[in-house]
């Protein structure tokens, strides 16, 4: 059986016409699907007949809404969405003066085994299909009520280790007769699957891509984060400067600060040796603290200091707005926690 909502415009159109469907058919339905319907016999205006062909052939995938949090402090929800097959994945959404943005997973669970990670423990269950990526989007921005108009890939699991779904989803997401989110609103991170983030690069995608770094130097990354052994940093930021110089476009990289592991002054001057010159901005995180990890954020002050020698030292660096803590938004925790 075909999942409809996992069908690319021009599959879903060859699908119909294989049925003996006129061409035009593929957008009605596909315009159904991406408002939400989940139940064929809700679109109206598709005969009985037709309704009855797709039926023997495909399905539409659906999520339920296992448990949703609200938080007190900045109205940042959390949604623990339970797929078709009893697997749980994580979806947030959050409020900002550009107006909503929504991070969604792309696995169940995640192989890459970095050690700041919730999401990563107990690895990888499976990937999603392309369907079940565009249904975070759908059915939470249903549940709200209001426009998303921004996502970040951000949440359980690597996406480009779900390379050929994830590009399907991007498709769909921004289609004109879908929900049309344009590309400039979109990121998607990764751990740094180099031959993912070359190939990525031809797409003619205009996403943001960011990076998770998260340290200046092999020995440092080679602790927290596994990727390392395949693919070294120097092979990562060469990999990055092709990306900028054939997209154009300006890549985020992403730092979770640990204390004693990767924040001192010399990490600092390092990070920035190491990305001179790129097109590029770094994002501060504090690391989450996740209970079988021993990794902690240090205070205000350290987070200060190393933004401000980065800074002084020539590079755009930020430092990422706290959100949700109160309802543990940080990715893989409320999975963690229910399972």
């Amino acid at each position: 059986m075909l999942d409809l909502r996992s069908m690319e415009y021009g599959e879903l159109e060859a699908f119909l016409m294989e049925l003996g469907e006129p061409k035009f058919r593929a957008k009605q339905v596909f315009s159904w699907l991406m408002q939400g319907v989940d139940d064929i016999s809700e679109m109206t205006n598709i005969s009985k007949k037709t309704k009855e062909l797709i039926l023997e052939k495909a399905y539409i995938s659906r999520l339920r809404i296992r448990e949703k949090y609200i938080s007190k402090l900045d109205g940042t929800v959390k949604y623990l969405f339970e797929l078709d097959d009893g697997n749980c994945i994580e979806t947030v959404v959050m409020e900002y003066k550009h107006g909503l943005s929504v991070c969604i997973s792309s696995q169940v669970g995640c192989r890459m085994g970095c050690g700041f990670c919730a999401s990563t423990i107990g690895g990888l269950y499976r990937s999603l299909s392309a369907g079940e990526i565009l249904n975070q989007v759908i059915y939470a921005q249903k549940d709200i009520g209001k426009r998303i108009s921004n996502i970040v890939m951000m949440g359980i699991g690597e996406p480009l280790d779900n390379y050929d779904n994830v590009i399907k989803f991007l498709h769909n997401v921004n289609h004109p007769d879908g929900l049309n989110i344009g590309y400039r609103h979109i990121s998607l991170s990764t751990c740094g699957l180099v031959d993912k983030i070359r190939k990525l690069a031809n797409e003619n995608l205009p996403i943001t891509l960011s990076v998770s770094l998260h340290a200046p130097n092999n020995e440092i990354r080679d602790k927290i984060m596994p990727v390392n052994k395949k693919y070294r940093v120097e092979e990562l930021i060469e990999a990055c400067r092709e990306y900028i110089k054939i997209t154009n476009r300006r890549i985020s990289f992403e730092y979770s600060l640990i204390a004693g592991v990767n924040d001192s002054e010399e990490n600092a001057y390092e990070l920035a040796k190491l990305l001179k010159g790129m097109l590029c901005h770094i994002n501060l995180i504090p690391v989450n603290h996740v209970e079988e990890r021993e990794f902690y954020k240090g205070d205000a002050l350290s987070i200060r200091n190393f933004q401000d020698k980065l800074m002084s030292l020539g590079m755009n660096a930020t430092v990422r707005r706290e959100l949700g803590s109160d309802i543990s938004a940080s990715c893989g925790q409320l999975r963690k926690k229910v399972l």
